[in-house]
C-alpha cells in the first residue's frame, strides 16, 4: 500500500518488494557479506583508539512514545570524528592505498611506503561528516587529500575537515554539484574520488565504503545478542549507513531480522521516491534541510540493491522532528542525556512522527510491545549550530558517560 499514511509531518511507504522470506541474494552480496564485513571490522578494529560505541537504554523516552524498550547505538564517540562516517571515508581511503602500493593496510599504517601514499591524492564531496572521514584517513595513511564542499556547508564543518590536513574547494550549488565536480576534477588531474554514492563505472570504492560502515551495525549485532529489536529506524541520505545497517541483519537474522524502516527528510526524499516509484529516482524536494548530512537528491545504487527489497518501509519527515528530537535526548533527567547532531538524530526523529500518528503506528506494527533500536549516528559535529538548535553547549548537556 502506497502512503498509508500522507501528512504535513509525515509520509510513509510500506515496500511491497519487501519479502522478508527472500534470501539475502547475489545482488547485495555484491555490495555487502560475511567476507567483506569481517575484513573491514578487522582492519578497522586494530586502528589506534579503536573500541566499540556504547548502546544506551532510554526507558522513560520509550514509555512516552508508547513502546516497550528502546535502543540507541551512540556514534558520537567513534574515533576523534564524532561520527559512524569515521569507519566508511577513511576505511575506503586504506583500501585505495592497499590496492595503489601493493601493500596491506597494517604496512601502510606502519608507514612502510611513505613515498608512494603521498604520491596518491583522494578527494570527496561532502556535507561534513564524509569529508571529515576521508581527511581523517588520509591523514593517517600521508596521503593528499582535496575536499569539495558546496555552499550550505556550515564554517564550522570546513574548519573541522581542514584541521585534518585537507584543502577545501567550495563549489556553489548542491551537494550533488559537488559530487559532480569533484568527479571531474579527479578524472582532468588523476586523483581518486572516495564516495559513498556510487554510479556507472564506480563502484568498487563507494563499496568499499559502505562496507567500513557495517562495523557500527556488527557491533550492535554483538551488542544485542539474542535480545533482537522488533524496529530498526535508520536515517538516510544516499542510503549507505541505511545499507550497511539493514543488510548484516537481513543477511544474518533473513525473516526474523526487525521490521526496518528508512528515514529521510521531506526536503531530500531520493529513497522515497525511488520506492514508490518503483525504480531509482531523484528526489522531488529542495534539498534544504536541518537535517543537512542527509541533503541528498539521488540515491546511491549500490545502496538501493540492498534498500530497495529489504527496507520494510521508507518514511519522509517533517524538519521540526529532529531540533525536537535533539532536545529530547539533551534534557532528560532520567535516561542517560545524548548530544546528537541534527542528522544523526533523524531515526528517533522518524519514530516520534510514526509514534504521534496512529495509522503509520498500526500500518508499521508499532504497539505497546515494540522494541525499537535506532543509530544515532553524529554527535554535535558542528557546536555552534548545536548551541543555536538546543540552546545549550554539548559541554552544558553534560552528556551521561
Amino acid at each position: 500500500m502506497t502512503n498509508t499514511a500522507q501528512n504535513p509531518e509525515l509520509r510513509l511507504h510500506l515496500n511491497w518488494r519487501c519479502d522478508r522470506h527472500a534470501p539475502y541474494g547475489d545482488r547485495q552480496r555484491a555490495v555487502i557479506d560475511h567476507t567483506t564485513r569481517q575484513k573491514a571490522r578487522d582492519t578497522i578494529s586494530a586502528w589506534p583508539g579503536y573500541q566499540p560505541t556504547p548502546m544506551l537504554e532510554l526507558p522513560d523516552l520509550a514509555q512516552k512514545l508508547g513502546i516497550a524498550r528502546l535502543r540507541i547505538k551512540h556514534e558520537s564517540r567513534r574515533f576523534t570524528l564524532k561520527s559512524f562516517k569515521a569507519l566508511g571515508g577513511a576505511y575506503g581511503v586504506m583500501r585505495i592505498l592497499e590496492r595503489e602500493t601493493g601493500l596491506g593496510i597494517d604496512a601502510i599504517m606502519a608507514g612502510d611506503a611513505k613515498e608512494q601514499v603521498a604520491g596518491v591524492t583522494v578527494c570527496c564531496a561532502t556535507d561534513g561528516n564524509h569529508g571529515r572521514a576521508v581527511a581523517w584517513g588520509a591523514q593517517l595513511a600521508g596521503a593528499r587529500c582535496v575536499i569539495y564542499l558546496h555552499e550550505h556547508v556550515s564554517q564550522g564543518r570546513e574548519d573541522a575537515i581542514a584541521a585534518y590536513g585537507a584543502d577545501i574547494a567550495r563549489i556553489d550549488g548542491t551537494y550533488d554539484d559537488s559530487v559532480r565536480q569533484a568527479a571531474e576534477d579527479a578524472e582532468t588531474n588523476g586523483w581518486i574520488v572516495v564516495s559513498d554514492t556510487s554510479w556507472p563505472g564506480y563502484e568498487e570504492i563507494p563499496a568499499w565504503v559502505k562496507q567500513g560502515y557495517t562495523v557500527c551495525m556488527g557491533e550492535a549485532m554483538e551488542q544485542l545478542g539474542d535480545d533482537r529489536p522488533s524496529h530498526l529506524f535508520v536515517q538516510a541520505g544516499v542510503g549507505g549507513l541505511a545499507c550497511a545497517a539493514i543488510g548484516p541483519v537481513w543477511e544474518d537474522w533473513g525473516a526474523e531480522r526487525p521490521f526496518c524502516a528508512v528515514v529521510e527528510p521531506h526536503e531530500a526524499d531520493c529513497l522515497y521516491q525511488s520506492a514508490v516509484q518503483g525504480h531509482m529516482a531523484n528526489g522531488l524536494g529542495s534539498l534544504d534541510t536541518v537535517m543537512a548530512c542527509l541533503s541528498a537528491g539521488e540515491a546511491s545504487p549500490l545502496a538501493w540493491a540492498i534498500l530497495e527489497t529489504g527496507a520494510d518501509a521508507f518514511i519522509t519527515i517533517d524538519d521540526h522532528f529532529s531540533p525536537d528530537a535533539m532536545k529530547t535526548l539533551a534534557v532528560s533527567q532520567t535516561d542517560p542525556r545524548m548530544v546528537v547532531g541534527e542528522s544523526g538524530c533523524a531515526g528517533l526523529a522518524g519514530l516520534m512522527a510514526v509514534a504521534a500518528d496512529p495509522l503509520a503506528r498500526e500500518a508499521m506494527g508499532l504497539g505497546g510491545d515494540a522494541d525499537v533500536l535506532l543509530i544515532a549516528s553524529e554527535g554535535a559535529t558542528d557546536p555552534a549550530i548545536y548551541q543555536e538548535i538546543v540552546g545549550m553547549t554539548p559541554d552544558e548537556v553534560g552528556e551521561t558517560q
